[in-house]
């Protein structure tokens, strides 16, 4: 793609849109930023990057802000698994995400990346890890979140398939660095066992990255991915434990002291999700959320890496630079003003 091609980034105050925002002005790029009007613009304060409000919602202010742009980077979505109110997941993932396709083929873009997720790749039925061939059942029973970015994924590759649309899916693993700013689920585990306060770990995990290395991944895919595909952007397989035992260690704390099976967190998130329904609350343990990491098979990244030439580099470095981003933050809070 050429250097003076605009992009447009979709999501751009987000963990990973910043990310690939950052690294297209890096690159020379000129850049867009669609973000709300009430979004946490913290990610992107420090870049000189032309802004355009909007939601993926509203379809005329996604007219105006590829009005121009070469390529969209779709980084919007809506990952709270834990909702008990599913209806959100939908509308943003699902009908936000057909909004922006159907302004992308009205401006005729010449290249559509979008950001899908691991939760999208099924079990392997040849045993061992899975890949890009791997799919979800339709009528598998998953979590609302899982079933949203499966919708997502497949109005995406069905609008190559069947309107021309030039688009391609990279199904990002579970993202960890420094720019977390929300912080991000995955990410607020590493914070906390980072100071020490996570007494527990539990079965599952998941396949991670580097957030830097997810972000090059999806500028390697606008020039080099291939249209209608989907490719698995993960560097391995983190479980929990290994998880908050790394974040421990890097933030110089104690690492959780016990392991928790499988049916007693499975009874303590049952009792935690009764308590805040019965107080009208939204809580982030319900068993929506267990679900959704224990689902997640081990996944081969080889198409990424022959295809896209993406050479990821360890996940442990990433969770060093998350630990460091969060003490940095916390120290900027606690300093006397």
């Amino acid at each position: 793609m050429s250097s003076t091609a605009r992009a447009l980034v979709v999501g751009a105050n987000g963990f990973l849109g910043s990310h690939v925002t950052r690294q297209l002005l890096a690159a020379g790029r000129a850049v867009r930023a669609l973000v709300r009007a009430a979004s946490d613009t913290r990610a992107i304060d420090d870049l000189a990057v032309e802004r355009a409000i909007g939601d993926v919602l509203d379809p005329a202010s996604l007219g105006a802000a590829m009005d121009g742009c070469a390529t969209v980077f779709h980084c919007a979505v809506d990952t709270r698994a834990w909702l008990h109110d599913p209806a959100p997941l939908f509308r943003v993932n699902v009908d936000g995400l057909r909004n922006v396709i159907d302004t992308a083929l009205a401006a005729r873009v010449g290249r559509f990346v979008f950001t899908s997720s691991i939760v999208t790749i099924g079990r392997s039925a040849r045993g061992g890890r899975a890949t890009e061939a791997d799919e979800i059942a339709a009528d598998e029973d998953a979590p609302a979140y899982v079933r949203s970015r499966v919708a997502a994924e497949r109005l995406l590759l069905a609008a190559c398939r069947e309107r021309g649309l030039p688009g391609l899916a990279l199904c990002v693993g579970n993202t960890y660095g420094a720019g977390d700013w929300a912080p991000t689920p995955h990410g607020n585990l590493v914070r906390k066992a980072a100071r020490g306060r996570m007494l527990f770990s539990w079965d599952g995990g998941g396949p991670s990255v580097d957030v830097d290395d997810a972000a090059r991944a999806l500028l390697l895919a606008e020039t080099r991915g291939r249209i209608g595909e989907r490719y698995i952007v993960a560097e391995r397989w983190l479980t929990f434990r290994e998880l908050l035992e790394l974040a421990a260690r890097a933030g110089g704390a104690r690492p959780p002291l016990w392991h928790v099976p499988t049916p007693l967190m499975e009874g303590g998130v049952r009792a935690i999700e009764a308590v805040a329904r019965r107080l009208g609350v939204e809580t982030t343990m319900t068993m929506a959320s267990l679900e959704c990491s224990r689902r997640i098979p081990d996944m081969d990244a080889a198409k990424a890496r022959a295809e896209l030439g993406w050479t990821p580099r360890p996940v442990e470095a990433a969770i060093r630079d998350a630990v460091a981003f969060y003490a940095a933050g916390r120290r900027s809070a606690e300093a006397p003003g």
